[in-house]
């Protein structure tokens, strides 16, 4: 797909958030600067692929970078959705129920291999990452505002794995895949062996406060009418196009220009280009619409740019 070119430099913490993560995420540049654009973005990440790839890695490698608590939770088949998100204990001492919070009250939740978890402890997912917030006997409970779900999901076709339903899809801002490293870099990779303990040593590049500074700029960078115009003509495509069970939504096409916004940041522009919606539009609208990347590029071939 085609991607804006640079026409000015990376933000300095953009580029030292990059830096860390190339660290250990080794070979997969684009992943990489996709993520990021993700968490500027304020969205949730799907990361897909076959187990080994380096999927988890970069998960965690993400929480440090950005330097945001992060909490691990391992999806089985026997996960409820009171492990998730926490339940009410009675104390006999003073006679009513205190709420225990779930491992989900942090910034960063890391939902290892989602697709193993049954579909009622996926539901329980569906206001957290909507709403940032969650809603147990009759109370809502505030969950921090840079709460992020970056899930980890083994092809549908591996064993003992659930489909997400199409609801749970459209949380996600951005699904990407890992594929295999290039020979030259699976060869350094053999000779580093397991990178996991070193995503943790990393380090935070940016805090917090860094973070939603970045949040902020990206938002404001300026999409033109006619820029709206050529997201338009690509969103009413899919609603035409042969082989196709539905067509993109309109939250569907705001989440296309987030992502695209934060993608222009990174490439050090002020105004969102068409180069910017085509880097992005694979990761943003595939999984809703159930094709792989590839497909998109038909797409992309079929809209005009202006």
């Amino acid at each position: 797909m085609l991607s804006a070119p640079l026409s000015g430099p990376l933000p300095t913490t953009i580029a030292a958030v990059l830096d860390r993560l190339e660290t250990v995420v080794l070979g997969k540049r684009r992943q990489v600067e996709l993520a990021a654009a993700c968490m500027i973005a304020g969205g949730h990440l799907l990361i897909e692929d076959r187990p080994g790839t380096g999927k988890t890695v970069l998960a965690h490698a993400l929480a440090v970078a950005f330097g945001l608590e992060f909490c691990r939770v391992q999806f089985t088949s026997d996960l409820l959705p009171g492990d998730l998100l926490g339940t009410s204990i009675y104390d006999r001492a003073s006679g009513r129920f205190s709420f225990r919070p779930g491992p989900i009250f942090t910034s960063v939740l890391l939902a290892d291999e989602i697709n193993r978890a049954p579909p009622k402890s996926q539901s329980a997912l569906l206001e957290a990452m909507e709403e940032r917030q969650v809603s147990i006997d009759g109370h809502t409970h505030p969950l921090p505002e840079t709460f992020f779900v970056i899930a980890t999901q083994n092809p549908e076709e591996a064993t003992g794995t659930f489909p997400l339903p199409e609801a749970q899809l459209d949380r996600f801002l951005m699904r990407i895949h890992m594929g295999y490293p290039d020979r030259e870099t699976e060869l350094a990779l053999l000779g580093i062996g397991d990178r996991r303990p070193a995503a943790r040593r990393i380090g935070a590049a940016i805090d917090v406060a860094g973070l939603r500074i970045l949040q902020a700029q990206a938002a404001t960078i300026h999409a033109s009418p006619a820029l709206l115009a050529y997201v338009w003509s690509l969103l009413d495509a899919t609603r035409s196009a042969a082989g196709l069970r539905h067509g993109l939504s309109t939250r569907a096409g705001l989440a296309l220009l987030r992502a695209a916004r934060a993608w222009a940041l990174l490439q050090g522009e002020d105004k969102v280009l068409p180069g910017h919606v085509q880097a992005v539009l694979g990761p943003v609208v595939a999984h809703r619409l159930g094709m792989p990347d590839s497909s998109v590029q038909h797409l992309l071939e079929s809209v005009a740019v202006g």
